[in-house]
C-alpha cells in the first residue's frame, strides 16, 4: 500500500533507530563499525543468520515414519526380514551407514554379535508331539511351546514371564535373548506381539520408540516437561540454540535452557553455584558469630551486645569481642560498647578475622547483586510469556474488533512480545557472564557493563510500549487516529531492540575482542568511546552534529531521545522532558 501514511511510517522508523543514543545525525565511519549496535538495517548476513535453522522437529508421527522408513531400508538393502533389520539397527544405535558397513564388511560377525541365526541350533522332529519346557520342566503339547531362532523350546507361559519381566526391568529388554543361558540368539517383535499382554506390547513400543531417538547422536528429546517433540540437529553447524514446538527454548549441547551469549561451562557453574551449599556458608560467615563456647554460629538479632546462647549451652558473653560478659561492664564500655574489643582492634588482634568476615560479606553482597537481576530478569520473562499468550489468546481479536483491522496486520504485536521474551532470555544470562568476568580486566568489564546497560534500557523502552501503551487501545471505545503511528514506533523499537541485541550477543560471545589486555579499547572499540561524545548509541562514530528534530505531516516532531511525538509547539518533550 504506497500512500503517505507508508511515506510517514518509513521515516518514523528511521527516526527510531537512534532511540539509544538520542541523536539524528552522525558520522559514518564504515571502519569502525564492527559493533554496530543500533544498524536497523539488515545485513545480508544478519538475514541468513536469522533464516538458518540447524535442526527439524520431530513429532512421535515423524519419528514413526522414520524410524520405519530405516527399517524397511535395511530390509530391502540387506534382504532380511524387517525384524531382523529392526535388531540391527537397535545394535548399531539406529546408524543405516554403520549397519552397511559392518554387514558388508563380515556378515557373519555381525549375525553372531547381534544374535541372528541363519538356521537352528536345536532340531526337533516333526514327529515328536510333546516337548519338555526349559524353564519349568513341565511336559506340554507341541503347540504350547515356542522357541525364538536358535529352536529351544519353552512353554508359552514361562516365555510371557521371561518376556514381561524384562519388559519391566526397562528399556534392556530391546535386547532380548533366549532363555537359555548357552544361547544368544535374539527376541524379536514378532515374538513379543505374540507373547506378551497388551499392557507389555504398549511398553515395548514405547521403549522401541524411545530408542530411536535417544541412541542417535543427532537427535535429542526436548527437555520440556511433558513435552513429546523430539529434535534432529546438524552437528557442527554453528548455534546450539533450539525452539522446540512446545515455545521451549533450550541448548542442543547441555540440553540446559537456551542461554547465549554464555557457554555451557559458565552456565554449569552458575547453576551449581545457586543451588549449592557454599553461599548457605558464606551467608553465615558474613553474618553470625560463632559461641565461644559450644562454637555454633549465632545471628545477631537485637541491639545489646550482651548475647545469650541457646540451650543448653546457655553462655554469655560481649557480641564485639567474644568476651565472657561477667567481665564487662561499665568500665568496658557499657552496653552497646566494648573498650577491650576497640583496644584490641588497634592492635591488630581481630585483623584476620574481621579480614576474613569482611571478605565474605563483601562475595555474597557481589553474588547477591547479580543474582537478584539474573532472577529478576527471568521472573519478568515468564511474565511477559504469560503476556504473550493472552495476548494471542484474547488481546489480538478485540484490538482487532476496537481498530477495525485484520488480524493479519496486528502481527507486529505479537513479534514485539516474542522478541521482548527473548531479550528478557539474554539479558537474564549476561548477568551470569559479568559474575565471571574476571575483576582485573577493568575496560572490559568497564564495556560489558556499559553495553549491558544499553541493552537494559532499550529493552525497558520496547516493554513499555508493549505493555503500557498497548492498553490504550485496547481501553479505547472505537478506532483509534493514531494507532497508525503506534504501529509504527512499536514495529521499529521491536527492529532497533533485535539488531542490538543480536550484536550484543555477538559481541560477548567474542570474548568483548576489542578491549586488549592492556585495559584499552583496541581500534574498533576505542572509536565507539565509552565515556565520550555519543555518536551512535553512545559509541561514537566520528564528531556528529545535532540535527533539529523533523516534523512529520501531522505536525508533530518526534523526540530525538524517547521517540514520542510531541505537538509542534512544545519546546521540550512531555514524555521525558528532553529540550527539542
Amino acid at each position: 500500500m504506497d500512500s503517505e501514511d507508508d511515506m510517514h511510517d518509513a521515516n518514523d522508523v528511521e527516526s527510531l533507530d537512534d532511540f539509544y543514543s538520542g541523536e539524528t545525525a552522525m558520522a559514518s565511519d564504515d571502519d569502525d563499525a564492527d559493533y554496530d549496535f543500533n544498524d536497523t538495517d539488515d545485513s545480508d548476513d544478519t538475514i541468513s543468520h536469522r533464516q538458518q535453522q540447524n535442526y527439524t522437529i520431530l513429532s512421535e508421527a515423524d519419528i514413526r515414519q522414520r524410524q520405519e522408513e530405516d527399517i524397511s531400508m535395511i530390509s530391502t538393502v540387506l534382504s532380511i526380514p524387517r525384524v531382523s533389520a529392526s535388531i540391527l539397527l537397535r545394535h548399531y544405535n539406529w546408524s543405516v551407514s554403520k549397519v552397511h558397513d559392518a554387514w558388508f564388511a563380515d556378515e557373519d560377525k555381525v549375525r553372531k554379535a547381534v544374535g541372528l541365526l541363519e538356521r537352528p541350533i536345536v532340531y526337533i522332529p516333526k514327529n515328536v508331539r510333546e516337548l519338555t519346557c526349559g524353564i519349568c520342566f513341565e511336559t506340554y503339547p507341541r503347540d504350547r511351546m515356542n522357541a525364538a531362532a536358535c529352536g529351544h523350546p519353552f512353554c508359552c507361559t514361562c516365555w510371557t514371564g521371561y518376556i514381561s519381566t524384562s519388559i519391566n526391568d526397562g528399556p534392556g529388554c530391546l535386547m532380548l535373548r533366549c532363555p537359555d543361558p548357552s544361547c544368544g540368539a535374539a527376541v524379536g517383535q514378532d515374538m513379543i506381539n505374540v507373547l506378551a499382554s497388551n499392557e507389555d506390547k504398549g511398553k515395548y513400543s514405547r521403549y522401541l520408540l524411545r530408542s530411536y531417538i535417544e541412541d542417535n547422536r543427532k537427535t535429542k528429546w526436548c527437555p520440556a516437561p511433558g513435552c513429546d517433540y523430539a529434535v534432529e540437529f546438524v552437528v557442527g553447524s554453528g548455534s546450539y540454540d533450539i525452539t522446540c514446538k512446545c515455545s521451549y527454548g533450550f541448548c542442543w549441547n547441555c540440553t540446559e535452557e537456551a542461554h547465549r551469549p554464555v557457554d555451557c561451562g559458565t552456565v554449569a557453574k552458575w547453576i551449581l553455584k545457586n543451588s549449592a551449599e557454599s553461599e548457605n556458608m558464606n551467608w553465615i560467615l558474613a553474618n553470625s558469630k560463632p559461641c565461644p563456647k559450644c562454637k555454633r554460629p549465632i545471628e545477631k538479632n537485637q541491639g545489646c551486645m550482651h548475647i545469650t546462647c541457646t540451650p543448653p549451652c546457655k553462655f554469655e558473653f560481649c557480641w564485639l569481642c567474644l568476651g565472657a560478659w561477667s567481665e564487662h561492664g561499665e568500665r568496658t564500655g557499657g552496653f552497646y560498647a566494648c573498650n577491650r574489643y576497640e583496644t584490641a582492634k588497634q592492635e591488630g588482634a581481630y585483623d584476620e578475622t574481621e579480614k576474613r568476615r569482611e571478605m565474605a560479606k563483601n562475595s555474597l553482597e557481589r553474588y547477591t547483586h547479580y543474582y537478584e537481576r539474573w532472577a529478576t530478569n527471568q521472573s519478568s520473562r515468564q511474565k511477559a510469556l504469560a503476556d504473550l499468550q493472552q495476548m494471542q489468546a484474547v488481546h489480538i481479536e478485540k484490538l482487532s474488533d476496537k481498530q477495525s483491522q485484520p488480524e493479519s496486520q496486528l502481527k507486529f504485536i505479537t513479534e514485539a512480545w516474542l522478541q521482548i521474551v527473548e531479550c528478557r532470555r539474554v539479558l537474564k544470562w549476561t548477568y551470569a557472564y559479568g559474575y565471571y568476568l574476571p575483576e582485573h580486566e577493568h575496560a572490559k568489564r568497564q564495556f560489558f557493563e556499559y553495553l549491558q546497560g544499553e541493552a537494559e534500557s532499550g529493552l525497558e523502552r520496547l516493554h513499555q510500549c508493549a505493555e503500557k501503551e498497548l492498553q490504550i487501545y485496547l481501553n479505547a471505545e472505537g478506532p483509534s487516529e493514531d494507532f497508525n503511528e503506534f504501529r509504527t514506533k512499536l514495529a521499529g523499537l521491536t527492529s532497533v531492540t533485535r539488531n542490538y541485541f543480536e550484536n550484543l550477543v555477538r559481541a560477548l560471545e567474542n570474548g568483548l575482542s576489542d578491549v586488549d589486555s592492556h585495559g584499552a579499547c583496541s581500534r574498533t572499540a576505542s572509536s565507539k568511546n565509552l565515556g565520550g561524545n555519543k555518536a551512535r548509541g553512545g559509541r561514537g562514530k566520528g564528531t556528529a552534529s545535532r540535527a533539529p528534530s523533523r516534523l512529520d505531516d501531522s505536525g508533530h516532531w518526534s523526540c530525538d531521545h524517547c521517540t514520542y511525538a510531541n505537538v509542534k509547539s512544545a519546546n521540550t518533550c512531555q514524555m521525558c522532558h528532553q529540550h527539542r
